[in-house]
């Protein structure tokens, strides 16, 4: 995948920040593409992350119900972006669109 489509890029970028516990490395196996590459699409979109974790401090702490429930609200739009993600970059290996 030597030139991506701008879309595709665009959406790569997008999963990374969606992840903020994720690193690009861990993201471009995911899309199956260099993590240099990943990385210079991060760069030049100027996304950055804070380094290390965040002090958020709930004021009550959920229940394990809850915390299961939000766990998993996150795991399904993580792997619904992937599919699209992958979606379409099967559609342009297969030619079937137009970048």
């Amino acid at each position: 995948m030597k030139n991506c489509p701008p879309q595709f890029q665009a959406d790569a970028v997008a999963l990374y920040q969606s992840r903020p516990e994720a690193t690009i490395r861990q993201v471009a196996a995911d899309l199956g593409i260099n993590p240099e590459t990943l990385r210079n699409w991060v760069r030049a979109a100027g996304v950055s992350r804070l380094r290390g974790r965040r002090a958020e401090v709930p004021t009550e702490p959920p229940t394990p119900l809850e915390a299961e429930n939000a766990a998993l609200r996150m795991k399904v739009r993580e792997l619904e972006e992937e599919r699209e993600i992958l979606r379409k970059a099967a559609e342009y290996l297969a030619g079937e669109t137009r970048w």
